[in-house]
């Protein structure tokens, strides 16, 4: 007799690894500094290996330099001109489809979104300051609770079936919803940067569009994934799979909120 499988069954693992994730952290980002940008530094590295790792099938040689090398990399743009951040992500991009021999999209596009998203979180806690890296992590955190929880209760139509068929949109909305009352409760931290009043329905809805773009940044990672036709990008946090998995969301909320502060 075949035995059930309970969609819930894997809760209690994703709680336990995600509490740790928080704690670790919440220390670095109250840390800050160099300790900060080292931390990034290491979760970007990983994240660069685990998509070499899906996109060649080895862990091993050409992923592990080329962690090494974005994770050194990433520490160090914190310490340079702006002027050269972009042509030194862009060399790093470059440099790494010459070593894994593809200039496969999933690459030339997928590598420096997350180079330029561990870019932005360090820009976020030295410039913007602790209250407004706290505000992303939250809204990315709102958008994926709020997504898993109502998505498995309610579930209903997928979002994408075709890339992501998990992903309902009962989920996607509670998620906006989520993020949306995250922006409510930071409306002082925003009012207080800019020194004036700040309407809070403009507060909502820029909580909301990072939230959508938290999901569509976990939606190109399947999209990589099925491609590469892996379940995970690795097996690091119990529960969670890899850290692009986890983090996925984060990349596409903090590549916003970086391009949004660069024009403005």
């Amino acid at each position: 007799m075949k035995a059930v499988v309970s969609k819930w069954d894997d809760l209690w693992v994703r709680v336990a690894s995600a509490v740790a994730m928080l704690a670790i952290g919440a220390v670095e980002v109250w840390l800050g500094g160099l300790w900060f940008h080292l931390f990034v530094g290491g979760i970007i590295g990983l994240m660069i290996w685990e998509l070499v790792r899906m996109l060649t099938g080895d862990g091993g040689g050409a992923a592990v330099q080329l962690a090494l090398l974005s994770g050194a990399v990433m520490v160090a743009l914190n310490h340079v001109p702006d002027m050269v951040i972009l042509p030194a992500i862009a060399a790093i991009v470059i440099v790494g489809a010459i070593m894994i021999r593809t200039f496969r999209k999933s690459w030339l596009i997928y590598a420096p979104m997350i180079l330029l998203a561990g870019y932005s979180l360090c820009w976020i806690r030295d410039g913007l300051g602790i209250p407004f890296l706290i505000w992303l992590l939250c809204v990315v955190i709102a958008s994926d609770v709020g997504g898993y929880f109502v998505g498995r209760v309610l579930g209903g139509p997928k979002f994408w079936p075709a890339i992501s068929p998990k992903k309902t949109w009962s989920g996607t909305v509670a998620g906006w919803v989520g993020a949306g009352v995250v922006g409510l409760l930071f409306l002082n931290v925003f009012e207080a940067y800019f020194g004036v009043p700040v309407p809070a329905w403009a507060v909502v809805m820029f909580s909301m569009l990072v939230a959508l773009a938290a999901q569509l940044g976990d939606i190109m990672e399947s999209a990589i994934k099925r491609r590469a036709g892996v379940k995970d990008s690795s097996a690091l946090i119990p529960g969670h799979g890899g850290l692009l998995d986890r983090f996925d969301g984060l990349i596409g909320g903090a590549l916003l909120v970086l391009a949004l502060g660069m024009v403005t």
